[in-house]
């Protein structure tokens, strides 16, 4: 059986997502998202008519003091290609200048997760793996690109340390 790896990563606005402040994230979506759409390695992103998912409503309960959360929810084919991603291109230019657009948060935003070739996760999935993450750390179940874990199809099944993912940003 093949694999996916399926990633969320969910970030807290300062502003309203039509705000002055946030147009120049929000101008940068199309770019950034057509980038990682034709990425070695890409499989399938969540979107919503507007061509994005920032109008896609999840992960209420995380809102906290924000003015909304947005949720970025992909797949890819290796946690390498998802790491060619985020850590190059225009991708991590965006990350590099997320505090200005987004609430810090102390306890973990990006899960990853292994899921059968051609399935899409949901958005409940995706909040059940962040809540997982942040109550249990990196298992099987929820893991980070630091602390990862092979696909149910590789062997050994145990944690695969790398800290040399950590955030250049």
């Amino acid at each position: 059986m093949d694999y996916q790896l399926a990633q969320v990563n969910v970030a807290r606005l300062l502003a309203p997502i039509d705000s002055a402040l946030l147009k120049p994230f929000v101008d940068a979506l199309d770019e950034v998202n057509a980038e990682g759409d034709h990425s070695p390695g890409f499989v399938w992103r969540l979107q919503s008519e507007s061509g994005n998912a920032t109008d896609v409503e999840g992960f209420g309960w995380d809102v906290a003091d924000s003015h909304g959360v947005i949720v970025n929810l992909t797949t890819w084919v290796s946690t390498q290609a998802l790491s060619d991603f985020i850590f190059g291109g225009r991708h991590l230019e965006i990350m590099r200048r997320r505090r200005e657009w987004f609430q810090p948060v102390a306890e973990a935003t990006t899960a990853l997760w292994w899921v059968t070739a051609g399935t899409r996760p949901t958005v409940g999935e995706a909040e059940e793996r962040v809540r997982h993450l942040r109550e249990r750390g990196p298992t099987q179940h929820a893991f980070t690109l630091r602390r990862h874990f092979p696909s149910p199809a590789e062997t050994p099944s145990s944690v695969i340390a790398n800290d040399d993912q950590l955030c250049p940003a």
